[in-house]
């Protein structure tokens, strides 16, 4: 049987959590810049066009 080092197994188990927890938040809350870019595009247009349309009294 051949002994395993207590240490590097231990790091070893905790950076599979640690990756482990980042998918799962990559999961949650990521999204790329190109999206943040398009969803504010997006809103800057929807505002943009509301105000195209008020009316001045």
């Amino acid at each position: 049987m051949k002994p395993i080092n207590l240490n590097q197994a231990r790091k070893a188990r905790a950076k599979l959590q640690a990756k482990a927890q980042a998918d799962e938040n990559a999961v949650r809350f990521g999204r790329t810049k190109a999206e943040k870019q398009q969803d504010a595009a997006a809103i800057k247009r929807a505002v943009t066009r509301l105000d195209q349309h008020k009316r001045d009294d």
